[in-house]
């Protein structure tokens, strides 16, 4: 499948790195269908982009590779709405906001993560409830000086 995006040019992807959100991302209700592309080799940031809009990408991370103690109880209607049968089902992901002017302020959203299904390729951004998560936290200690991508 090609797509065309502001940052990639006009590119293939395989299916397998298409997903369908079943219920789209907070304000972007228009864009359903979303590819996760690599950043670069051996990075812990993907970009998950929209197959539909060029200009829409977002910087997304798993929390743990930052070692950020990241559980969640699932709601059992996404778990239905995605088709989850085991946790094996399931990839979080977590959107990034990475400041131009000093990406060590980067935060990631632990509120509202992305949840897939690997299986059906079926996505989802669930608002966690019961939980301290907040939607803007720090990704990077106080003593980060500089970080590379």
């Amino acid at each position: 499948m090609k797509i065309k995006t502001t940052r990639f040019g006009e590119i293939e992807v395989s299916e397998q790195y298409v997903f369908e959100f079943v219920s789209p991302i907070l304000g972007y209700n228009d864009d359903k269908e979303f590819v996760l592309l690599e950043h670069k080799s051996n990075s812990n940031f993907k970009w998950l982009q929209s197959t539909k809009t060029p200009e829409l990408a977002f910087v997304v991370t798993m929390a743990g590779f930052f070692g950020i103690d990241y559980t969640y109880e699932l709601p059992e209607d996404t778990q239905e709405e995605l088709d989850i049968k085991t946790a094996d089902d399931i990839l979080t992901l977590n959107i990034v906001l990475i400041p131009h002017d000093n990406p060590s302020n980067s935060t990631i959203n632990l509120l509202a993560p992305l949840i897939f299904n690997i299986n059906t390729r079926k996505g989802s951004q669930v608002i966690l409830t019961g939980t301290d998560f907040k939607i803007n936290h720090k990704l990077f200690n106080n003593d980060v000086k500089e970080v590379k991508c």
